[in-house]
């Protein structure tokens, strides 16, 4: 919810969303798909691309396969992608940049690192790098987003997907798996039994 409405998103506009088989992910191709988007995205793993495009995407690349950017060019065309939902910023950045439509917008949800850009990529075409963070929300923000993700879930257009499971004794395992996987499948849970 949070990354689309800091895009200014309008029903039409075209997103792909990185690392789309994560708990993030997952919900924001489905929230984008519930507010009228093309929904592009990312995965590395088959499972991950088949649990993506269940849960809203109407297409999924494989980010592990070395010419998955050229795969995406070819989707959308010259016009390119309205807003890209940015997981691992890091890795991904300088090729968001040279895939956005005019005046798109690279949303920032995650980052490990520095990487460097060329700032010219955002000139021609207008574009914008926006990073978001859920903790610098006002309160009244918190209460909009949580009213339209509970709306969601009751009228059954945003549905959480469970993946990894953990009792709180493996809290630290769970942390090393999630900094050290390379691929996730839907949301990491603590378990408190």
């Amino acid at each position: 919810m949070y990354p689309l409405s800091s895009a200014r998103v309008k029903a039409g506009e075209s997103v792909l969303v990185h690392g789309a088989s994560g708990g993030v992910g997952l919900a924001a191709c489905q929230i984008a798909r519930a507010y009228g988007l093309k929904v592009l995205g990312t995965a590395g793993t088959e499972e991950g691309q088949n649990i993506v495009l269940q849960n809203g995407a109407h297409e999924v690349f494989n980010h592990r396969e070395p010419n998955y950017i050229e795969k995406i060019k070819k989707s959308v065309g010259e016009k390119g992608i309205d807003v890209i939902i940015e997981m691992l910023a890091n890795v991904n950045l300088s090729n968001d940049l040279n895939l956005l439509s005019y005046g798109g917008r690279v949303i920032v949800v995650g980052s490990r690192g520095p990487i460097e850009i060329n700032p010219r990529d955002t000139m021609a075409k207008e574009s914008s790098i926006i990073g978001v963070a859920l903790y610098s929300s006002t309160k009244e923000e918190f209460r909009q987003f949580a009213a339209a993700l509970q709306a969601g879930m009751e009228i059954g257009w945003l549905k959480p997907v469970i993946g990894s499971q953990y009792s709180l004794e493996k809290v630290a395992q769970a942390h090393k798996n999630i900094i050290h996987n390379s691929g996730t499948s839907g949301k990491m849970i603590l378990l408190l039994e």
